[in-house]
């Protein structure tokens, strides 16, 4: 049997940066809304001969984040195959499974695209495994492998604490869904992505050295408290959120720690205006267009369902 999930993309309509905590190896507090956006990662599992571990293959556009694989065969770093380890010591199942990853969201961009890739790994092997364990559970073990990828195992909306692990989910009918599409975040969405990748950690050091920018931005402060360290850093994200709100979005922002840079648009005539600045503009280099919010879907043979 073979199972497959296709996992969005996340980005943040608001991430507000706290103090750093010793007991979490250093990293800040956050206080964020997530919201997962459709560009997908698809994760294919399926078993193989007892002992054989973990075997590891990928195709798409964005490879980066195998480039240990590339090099010298040695893929213990990657989030899919940290995934099935995990899951394999909580549950007590040998980790001989076949993983292939279809890359379509852009790797070190701030969209969550590994951890996407461990949050589908998670879905797929509780269903090949036969586990049926539900959401909470498998979203204890995703904690233990990064911040965004208890979101990504339910996408939506969600409130995210702690360093981002903690979700609480904020259900589509719930007065505050409706607030968030009532203030646009909802619907189309232009995501502009770079050619060049931004570490995290390297945001992370550049926010510690000169702060979100409050002094420097005057009386508007972003909602992503990280956003004036990537844009000093990426300076063409910058470039492209200006343009962005000057072709008619309602709202455009540096995804996470960037570079990506996420537009939301009213309808597809404004989308097709902020996509024609930004290739006017060249500030960015490629545009994928996608829906918000946005959820994991679950394959088995011929069957579908969604994880909500």
């Amino acid at each position: 049997m073979k199972v497959s999930v296709d996992c969005p993309a996340k980005t943040n309509i608001t991430l507000h940066v706290g103090a750093k905590h010793a007991d979490w190896g250093g990293r800040h507090e956050l206080d964020t809304i997530y919201c997962a956006l459709g560009v997908y990662d698809t994760v294919t599992v399926s078993p193989t001969q007892p002992g054989g571990g973990v075997r590891l293959s990928m195709d798409g556009e964005h490879l980066a984040d195998l480039a240990d694989l590339a090099g010298n065969g040695d893929n213990s770093h990657n989030h899919a195959v940290r995934a099935v380890n995990a899951l394999a010591q909580a549950s007590g199942h040998n980790p001989d499974v076949d993983v292939h990853i279809v890359k379509r969201i852009p790797v070190a961009a701030g969209l969550a695209g590994g951890s996407a890739d461990a949050a589908a790994t998670l879905l797929a092997l509780d269903t090949l495994w036969d586990l049926h364990w539900p959401i909470d559970r498998l979203q204890q073990v995703a904690a233990t492998l990064g911040a965004d990828m208890p979101f990504c195992l339910t996408g939506g909306y969600a409130h995210g604490t702690g360093f981002g692990e903690r979700i609480t989910p904020i259900p589509p009918d719930s007065e505050s869904a409706i607030q968030l599409r009532n203030q646009g975040f909802a619907g189309l969405v232009l995501v502009g992505a770079y050619d060049s990748q931004l570490s995290t950690p390297r945001v992370y050091a550049e926010f510690d050295r000169i702060g979100d920018g409050r002094h420097n931005t005057g009386d508007v402060k972003p909602a992503n408290d990280l956003q004036y360290a990537a844009v000093q850093l990426h300076p063409r994200s910058g470039t492209a959120i200006d343009l962005a709100i000057a072709a008619g979005a309602t709202h455009a922002f540096v995804s996470g720690s960037g570079p990506s840079v996420v537009a939301f648009v009213p309808n597809s005539r404004v989308l097709s205006a902020v996509a024609e600045s930004w290739r006017a503009g060249n500030a960015v280099d490629r545009i994928i267009e996608a829906q918000a919010p946005a959820v994991p879907r679950i394959h088995v043979a011929r069957g579908v369902s969604d994880c909500r």
